[in-house]
């Protein structure tokens, strides 16, 4: 089901949610575009699923826009799975203790988190809305978005993540109405507390007090099942213009 599609381009995928995502959309079939900002991370992933090493920012049109010229040159198609996991995670305060006011931070968040997806979006659209109809629904592409339940519980310090997520979340819908004439569908996820490179520096007391808040399972979510939802909305033909909370039913608290 997965692999009729055919090729996917995953960003974020040197690590985290992006690889473990890389890795199950080759073991279903589909040839990947692996593109992170490092190019040594794309490479070490390409080579272990025969994917196609990326190197670029997100945030870049022109980049992207080469990074989609090289899937197709690689692999003789647009993708018609696009996921976006390339995000950065950043904690300040409006008004810190030491009278600083961190507005390039906010700027460098949305600008990394929110105006990266949107880029990444909109070339996927582009490439996705020149294919032929996959079926008699004229199915065209999937487009996921990673998202955060910070959107919605944004923590004390998260106002710059928070915002980026939460513009993140609120594309989903319209640009699923927009780009469904051209057969495309557009999801997020708005994942919880999972096993990140955001989370592996953290102490084991504090990760072990990080997963005590989660009600069930009482642990940090695992990359594969972020991936595994991936799979599920490719799968699933009316799964659409929605955002998906993965968290185990975790809400977060002020700080």
């Amino acid at each position: 089901m997965v692999a009729r599609f055919g090729t996917a381009l995953v960003t974020g995928a040197g690590s985290g949610l992006g690889r473990a995502t890389a890795r199950h959309l080759a073991a279903q079939g589909c040839r990947v575009g692996v593109l992170d900002q490092s190019a040594a991370a794309a490479e070490a992933v390409a080579q272990e699923i025969g994917g196609l090493a990326l190197a670029a920012d997100v945030a870049d049109p022109a980049a992207i826009e080469a990074a989609f010229d090289k899937v197709v040159a690689a692999f003789g198609a647009a993708p018609r799975i696009v996921v976006n996991c390339a995000g950065i995670g950043t904690a300040a305060r409006i008004l810190p203790r030491d009278g600083t006011l961190p507005i390039a931070t906010f700027e460098r968040t949305l600008r990394v988190n929110l105006l990266g997806t949107y880029v990444m979006m909109s070339h996927g659209a582009q490439r996705m809305a020149a294919l032929a109809p996959l079926d008699q629904d004229g199915t065209r592409g999937v487009i996921v978005n990673t998202a955060s339940v910070a959107w919605q519980d944004g923590q004390i310090g998260q106002a710059a993540y928070a915002a980026s997520k939460g513009g993140v979340a609120a594309l989903t819908l319209p640009a699923a109405r927009e780009l469904a004439r051209q057969g495309i569908r557009v999801m997020a996820i708005a994942p919880g507390l999972f096993e990140t490179a955001m989370t592996d520096g953290l102490p084991p007391e504090t990760r072990a007090a990080i997963a005590a808040g989660i009600p069930f399972p009482p642990r940090l979510g695992a990359p594969e099942e972020y991936a595994l939802l991936v799979e599920q909305i490719v799968r699933n033909p009316f799964l659409n213009g929605e955002v998906i909370r993965l968290d185990g039913a975790v809400r977060l608290q002020p700080r």
